[in-house]
């Protein structure tokens, strides 16, 4: 069983959104194609889902500006803009994302006490989502990961899926994907790779 994992593809990470990545809409047609390709047996998203007094918003804090760095549940925390508030268009999946073949959506960031990067679990390593679960249940055994942003929520649930899913083949689609800062993504590429995770291009898997 294949599966193919898009992360946090949503119009608050896109051009426009509240917290958008440089080129983030860049990725639709290549996630679109890799959903239409046949290659996959299922495909899942995950969705930044935060109430409007989340924790690691700026705005929650007194003094605080986006992107200075603060605590949250006692460990250090990015300090963001508003973004992906429950109910908003900013929170939606990206409208050009081929949602209809979404077999299942894990929402994370729920709490308002911790932030949630990866798909399978809280930064505080807490709670998990339970998508690790519902893709065992399924009886993944390949598990390819994309989206936004690669250096954050994609690394992340990359290395989330290694650690809970133990046997499963995971890959990280690069040309798939985007991040914030440059140094952030050669960083996140080193750290995957460092936990055997192999690293892809779309046309690899498209060939």
């Amino acid at each position: 069983m294949k599966a193919l994992l898009l992360v946090d593809i949503q119009n608050g990470f896109c051009p426009g959104g509240n917290l958008a990545v440089a080129g983030g809409h860049e990725i639709v047609p290549i996630a679109n194609a890799l959903i239409a390709s046949g290659k996959y047996d299922l495909v899942v998203a995950s969705q930044d889902w935060h109430p409007a007094d989340h924790g690691s918003f700026a705005s929650q804090h007194d003094g605080k500006n986006a992107f200075e760095m603060g605590t949250l549940g006692g460990q250090p925390q990015m300090m963001w803009p508003d973004h992906c508030v429950q109910g908003t268009a900013d929170a939606e999946l990206h409208p050009d994302l081929a949602a209809d073949a979404i077999h299942f959506v894990q929402r994370k960031g729920e709490n308002p006490l911790v932030d949630s990067y990866s798909a399978f679990r809280d930064n505080a390593g807490d709670a998990l989502t339970g998508l690790d679960s519902y893709l065992r249940d399924k009886g993944v055994t390949e598990l390819d990961v994309l989206g936004l942003a690669t250096d954050y929520c994609v690394r992340f649930s990359v290395e989330d899926a290694v650690a809970f899913l133990p046997g499963v083949k995971v890959r990280f689609v690069e040309d798939a994907s985007r991040g914030i800062t440059a140094e952030g993504i050669e960083q996140a590429v080193a750290s995957m790779r460092a936990k055997g995770v192999e690293v892809v291009n779309s046309t690899d898997i498209l060939r």
